[in-house]
């Protein structure tokens, strides 16, 4: 490939955030015809991607379905945009969790991955793709663990290959300007709190790894967990964790162990004044059906001001005969055309967080710049090592019965967690 051509794409997953295509039906979420693919197709249009966006999956017999599905909300909606893909595995095969790997085999050096599958899967795809050369998207949380987390970025730092977090929340406006308020105007850090669910229904769309190979906190913590360090960078480091738990609801509906909110209560310290501060973190999926798909919102208190959002509600609301009254957020993902009949979302937070890793990736390849050049302005791996510490952690403690979990590090001043430790108080 020419340094200045633009990559070819992989798409690893096919659920409700690529495709919208969900247990044999279009999802009943806010993402109907999904994000990732419907971006990626946007992005090869304006000549982002080239031509080839190939999505691997493990069952390929879903893989006509999805067509349909792709054609009529894209091509058949959006002026010139077409959802064309080549898929693995072939559709005749109804399973092969291998897939990835075949589908890997077809791409090159500075081609993009993005991988959208359960958390707990993400370490092998990302690391398979990085030593392929690749430049690699993946969902929130990178890794489950810390020290997957710091194996992928040493990978990634030794191939001079950009592996980064689609933690879409840093795109918001509102989000973006509160950070840098946080940042540089409001002292001292001391208090922080963040709540964010989704219906129960999604435990449906979540049945295959809801409670098994992930939870509510990897899943909707990470992301309010992710603002906050990015805020407290070069102000404060997160230095241990206790979390807590409910039930009932998820373990009824899955048949399962699974719970229904979980709170993660982080202890802080200030990096310069050793003052202590604390945030706590909730999330949930079991509320119910509402003005919103996700209710989200948080509150920030410095030692100069505090700053509080609420994201779910943006003064704008619509009312069909179809889907009820709802407050809707076209800044996040814009499905309307615009007066030509061509897709119009590309100002969206969630489209802008795929166009932002593509034009990097694109600057890499060319040789503009090199990934650790990112590391300040783009959610990287080694700028992210934090979020996934704290949530390992919460994780640590739940099953350690509510123990403490302290986040260490290998000097004093160092803000580059290495290990966790369960309190043995």
């Amino acid at each position: 490939m020419s340094s200045e051509s633009p990559p070819n794409a992989l798409i690893i997953g096919t659920g409700e955030y690529v495709t919208g295509y969900v247990h044999d039906s279009g999802s009943r979420s806010d993402k109907g015809c999904g994000v990732v693919g419907l971006v990626h197709f946007d992005l090869r249009r304006r000549g982002k991607l080239g031509h080839r966006i190939l999505i691997s999956g493990t069952n390929g017999t879903k893989f006509p379905a999805i067509r349909r599905h792709l054609r009529r909300l894209i091509d058949d909606k959006y002026r010139d945009l077409s959802s064309q893909f080549e898929s693995y595995p072939s559709d005749s095969t109804p399973r092969d969790p291998e897939a990835f790997k075949s589908a890997l085999e077809q791409m090159q050096p500075g081609d993009v991955v993005s991988i959208f599958t359960p958390d707990d899967s993400h370490f092998e795809m990302a690391l398979a793709a990085i030593n392929k050369g690749c430049h690699v998207m993946v969902a929130k949380p990178i890794t489950q663990r810390l020290e997957h987390h710091v194996t992928l970025a040493a990978a990634a730092r030794d191939r001079n290959v950009l592996l980064m977090t689609e933690v879409h929340k840093r795109f918001d406006p509102v989000y973006s300007d509160a950070r840098q308020r946080i940042n540089t105007e409001l002292g001292d850090f001391g208090y922080f709190y963040s709540y964010m669910s989704q219906p129960k229904f999604q435990l449906e769309t979540f049945r295959a790894w809801a409670g098994t190979s992930s939870d509510i906190s990897y899943y909707l913590n990470s992301h309010h967990v992710d603002l906050h360090v990015w805020s407290m960078a070069g102000v404060a480091k997160p230095v241990s964790v206790r979390a807590v738990s409910s039930s009932g609801q998820a373990s009824s509906i899955l048949g399962r162990a699974c719970e229904d909110t979980i709170t993660l209560t982080v202890q802080w310290v200030n990096l310069t004044s050793g003052n202590p501060g604390s945030a706590v973190y909730t999330a949930s999926w079991t509320d119910p059906v509402g003005d919103v798909h996700s209710q989200q919102h948080f509150y920030y208190q410095g030692h100069k001001g505090f700053i509080k959002a609420d994201q779910a509600h943006r003064g704008y609301y619509v009312s069909t005969d179809d889907n009820g009254f709802k407050s809707v957020n076209p800044l996040y993902m814009k499905y309307t055309t615009d007066s030509e009949g061509y897709y119009s979302g590309q100002s969206g937070y969630g489209y802008q967080s795929f166009e932002r890793f593509v034009d990097a990736a694109s600057d890499i390849n060319a040789g503009r710049k090199r990934s650790s050049d990112l590391d300040g302005l783009l959610p990287t791996a080694e700028s992210t090592l934090q979020v996934t510490a704290i949530l390992d952690a919460g994780r640590l403690s739940l099953d350690s019965n509510g123990a403490c979990v302290h986040i260490l590090y290998p000097t004093h001043l160092s803000t580059t967690p290495q290990s966790l430790e369960v309190s043995a108080a």
